[in-house]
């Protein structure tokens, strides 16, 4: 079999690179290793620099009428209190309004539907996108990609490989690079559970000693991320289900019934979260993307973006290398220029956010909550914050920023104007730079 890319792995991102390809005329085999839905979680949050990616791929109308839209994000800092509904102590509104862009919200959508939409997208472009179910990527023989389906072996030939396995990637393995992953002091129990219609707005919901994520889903759905202690899971399937029941219904009293819908710890998936950058994006004419690249702390919800992000970049450039007639191997550079640092910042931000939830003690839960609700006081913090997490721009955060978030320093009473952030927000030129585009938004 010939084709001019050839993708490992039918993943979001997979998905996202062979639509674009296959739009632009560009003949891509894409070999995935699932033949079904898989029930383990994967990302639901769609950040409004992916929803940008996902207008222009011609998907996002569907997807918008299959997610559930956040316009904020709320943390809610509680005194729990056994039996009965917490206390709260605070309440901080984060609001991606304040980023000077179209896209002012994220979007919660199941996994799977995202999926579907972008395999739907590349199937219009029939003589281009070529799926292969239950295909499963073996590594490299002869310079060609091996893959098994069923019980025949296929021999793939393409001008560029990349590799969008997840955290396993074979094409990684035959790049030889390194992976030095780092672990954390928590891990996490995430389940979907019933809402109340009422419940519309996602939050975080901690204590000195406790947190839970909530983000709505459609259909009245909610996806509930509780965090443990390393190594806790053991134990606490031991204490029953009722252990979960009442953390929920003690933190989350509009839940209380809803977490009643969990019958069995099979429906219960434990998160083990990680990290890791790897050295180099490509090697000659394999590249590598999302997580076979980079894995994030889940606190940010941005594994998922990252992967999108990824295939839009090397997507626009693998296009343009197709119609300019350019050499794959002399231009996969420019993929890793634009995305490595864009990555680097958004992993060290999940990862600041992890550590400011990764320590049980109320001195520090203090300390956590006035440098969440300083973010909200200081219009430079809360545009920052945003502008980085929504993936649109980026804005690095200065010393005199964090002295004031840990309340050294005095809040500014300046707001920032649409044509500062602008400076801040990527242009076209940014996330395509071999194209020599001017600068502009």
């Amino acid at each position: 079999m010939k084709a001019e890319v050839f993708i490992a792995g039918g993943g979001v991102g997979g998905l996202a690179l062979a639509a674009k390809l296959a739009s632009r005329g560009v003949h891509v085999i894409i070999a995935e290793q699932l033949k079904k839905e898989s029930p383990a979680y994967k990302g639901e949050l769609l950040q409004p620099k992916t929803l940008a990616i996902l207008e222009r791929l011609g998907v996002l109308d569907e997807i918008e009428a299959n997610g559930h839209a956040l316009d904020e994000l709320r943390f809610q800092e509680v005194h729990r209190r056994k039996g009965q509904p917490p206390e709260e102590i605070n309440l901080t509104e984060l609001s991606y309004s304040r980023v000077a862009a179209s896209y002012d919200h994220s979007l919660m959508v199941p996994h799977e539907k995202t999926k579907e939409i972008l395999r739907n997208k590349g199937k219009e472009y029939e003589e281009y996108f070529h799926y292969l179910p239950g295909a499963r990527f073996i590594g490299f023989e002869n310079g060609m990609a091996k893959v098994k389906q069923k019980r025949e072996t296929l021999y793939i030939q393409a001008g560029v490989y990349i590799g969008a396995e997840g955290r396993s990637s074979p094409t990684r393995d035959a790049m030889n690079v390194e992976v030095n992953r780092k672990d954390y002091n928590h891990h996490f129990l995430t389940v979907t559970i019933p809402r109340p219609e009422s419940f519309t707005k996602g939050k975080i919901i901690t204590t000195s000693s406790c947190f839970l994520g909530l983000f709505p889903l459609p259909d009245r759905e909610v996806r509930t991320v509780f965090l443990i202690k390393a190594g806790d899971y053991k134990k606490i399937k031991e204490q029953g289900l009722e252990h979960l029941y009442q953390a929920y219904s003690e933190l989350e009293p509009e839940l209380a019934e809803g977490v009643r819908a969990i019958k069995d710890w099979k429906t219960v998936q434990l998160m083990i979260p990680f990290t890791y950058h790897v050295d180099k994006y490509y090697s000659g004419n394999l590249a590598i993307m999302g997580d076979a690249a980079h894995t994030v702390h889940p606190m940010a919800g941005e594994g998922m973006n990252l992967a999108i992000q990824d295939a839009d970049v090397l997507g626009e450039l693998l296009a343009w290398c197709w119609e300019e007639g350019r050499s794959y191997a002399d231009h996969l550079h420019y993929y890793e220029e634009v995305r490595r640092p864009r990555v680097e910042f958004l992993l060290n931000l999940s990862h600041m956010s992890a550590l400011v939830y990764s320590f049980r003690n109320e001195w520090w839960r203090r300390f956590r909550m006035k440098a969440v609700q300083r973010i909200y006081d200081d219009d430079y913090l809360h545009v920052k914050q945003m502008l980085n997490i929504s993936g649109l721009g980026k804005w690095n955060f200065t010393f005199i920023d964090r002295g004031i978030q840990g309340s050294v320093l005095p809040v500014r009473k300046k707001k920032v104007s649409d044509k500062e952030q602008h400076r801040f927000l990527f242009s076209e030129a940014e996330d395509y730079p071999w194209k020599r585009s001017k600068k502009g938004r």
